[in-house]
């Protein structure tokens, strides 16, 4: 008896293992099921199934996407409290991030993403496109749109709402470049955001 179709059959289970493998990094985020953002009392109840990114920007934030993070992903910080920044900071030292302030209003969190994109992601060409005010978590908001170049030189647009409450930072973001994928997946960036609540 041969025993070539085992072994095919072999390599065929090896290469699917492989290929599965980065997908099982990754968690997984059940359309109708609640989710809580990283371990925080923000959740959501997702209208559709996402991904989660095994690798948190932060200890109060993560992120999730539909294809891939580079063609749209959306990040969620959970609870940012004054003096910490939104996302992990490598070196204070030599590479300090803008912190949330104690004074800060609601007006200037998209001047803090910005900060934080262009210290982080070494962005140098990013513009605030619109901003108003809009409720979020059932609270006082705001809604704010911006485009930048990233360091892979693809202009990308971006989405995020956010509303301070009790002194803390509830800020959701949605990125993806320019052409086809943010307008193809902005819907649904609302329709999850809409569906986040505070317990």
């Amino acid at each position: 008896m041969s025993t070539r179709p085992i072994r095919t059959a072999a390599l065929a289970l090896s290469a699917a293992a492989l290929l599965a493998m980065p997908v099982a990094a990754n968690g997984y985020r059940e359309k109708g099921k609640v989710a809580t953002i990283a371990g925080s009392t923000l959740s959501v109840t997702p209208p559709r199934d996402w991904n989660l990114l095994s690798i948190r920007p932060g200890k109060k934030a993560e992120t999730w996407t539909l294809d891939g993070e580079r063609l749209n992903e959306i990040t969620w910080y959970a609870g940012i409290k004054p003096d910490e920044p939104l996302i992990r900071e490598t070196s204070r030292k030599h590479k300090p991030l803008p912190r949330l302030k104690r004074a800060t209003l609601i007006a200037e969190i998209p001047e803090l993403l910005e900060a934080t994109y262009r210290t982080e992601r070494s962005v140098a060409d990013f513009q605030l496109t619109s901003a108003t005010p809009d409720p979020f978590l059932g609270q006082p908001g705001i809604r704010f749109t911006y485009a930048y170049v990233d360091t892979d030189h693809l202009p990308r647009r971006g989405e995020a709402r956010a509303a301070l409450i009790g002194g803390r930072l509830y800020l959701a973001t949605f990125d993806a470049p320019r052409q086809h994928f943010f307008d193809r997946s902005l819907a649904d960036f609302r329709a999850l955001t809409d569906a986040a609540k505070l317990s």
